[in-house]
């Protein structure tokens, strides 16, 4: 218990999955959260059900007007800002020849776009208070690319590449911010499970596959959490620029 406490957190897509699991725990640890989403209704019943010290704000990621307002927010209700999880994301399925120019720039738009005024604007504000965390969510299709979600990988190849290149900034000028970034395979959460079906299409995600097969892809919110919690302490104090894959060795090859 008391793993960030004092420390104050901003978690985007916290009205449910993997940003609900994070905000829980960081709170459950000693923090003060503010989590944000789109989705205003089960956003402020997240926030209900942790209590006092987690407030819940309307807020699309894309929007550079959002991001400043969350920095103020929670500037104003908890003093400053530690710890920045950059979570929220789309997922629209769609390879190289049919993913559309307006589904590529919707991805982007949002899974980079956002990412990119996260750290810029929670950078800032973790230099006032003398340091802090960032934690992105990235994907191994950022890593290893997944040819049905060719807008999705580029996007989270962008994050990944983002986020080293925050941690250099940061070494370079002796800034005590660090920034890593988490690679999943796949997670059970509704943005995954959720993806229409196209019958004209090859299977993806949950279909053709068994039930030791999706065991074996699909990780639990809480098991990312853990990991956000691990980088968002000062147990990581020294780590800074890498990528932790969560994935039960998906690149590796089995005889």
């Amino acid at each position: 218990m008391g793993r960030v406490s004092g420390k104050v957190a901003i978690v985007t897509g916290g009205a449910s999955g993997v940003g609900k699991d994070d905000a829980v725990l960081l709170v459950k640890e000693g923090a003060k959260v503010v989590l944000t989403d789109l989705n205003e209704k089960d956003g402020n019943a997240v926030a209900a059900q942790i209590g006092e010290n987690a407030l819940f704000v309307k807020h699309d990621i894309s929007s550079e007007d959002g991001w400043k307002e969350v920095i103020a927010r929670t500037e104003e209700k908890f003093g400053g800002i530690d710890i920045l999880v950059n979570n929220a994301a789309i997922l629209i399925a769609g390879t190289i020849e049919d993913t559309t120019l307006e589904n590529w720039q919707k991805i982007q738009r949002v899974n980079s776009d956002g990412y990119f005024l996260g750290c810029k604007y929670g950078y800032a504000a973790m230099k006032k208070r003398g340091g802090g965390s960032i934690v992105n969510m990235s994907s191994m299709a950022g890593i290893g690319g997944v040819s049905s979600f060719c807008a999705y990988s580029a996007s989270k190849g962008a994050v990944a590449a983002l986020t080293r290149s925050i941690a250099a900034y940061s070494r370079f000028h002796h800034i005590p911010i660090r920034c890593n970034s988490i690679h999943p395979d796949g997670i059970k959460t509704p943005m995954v499970f959720n993806l229409p079906r196209d019958p004209k299409k090859p299977p993806t995600v949950r279909e053709g596959n068994d039930a030791k097969r999706l065991m074996a892809r699909f990780c639990e919110p809480t098991d990312i959490a853990n990991l956000v919690l691990f980088l968002a302490s000062d147990e990581s104090r020294f780590i800074n620029g890498s990528e932790y894959r969560i994935d039960n060795g998906y690149l590796m090859w089995a005889d």
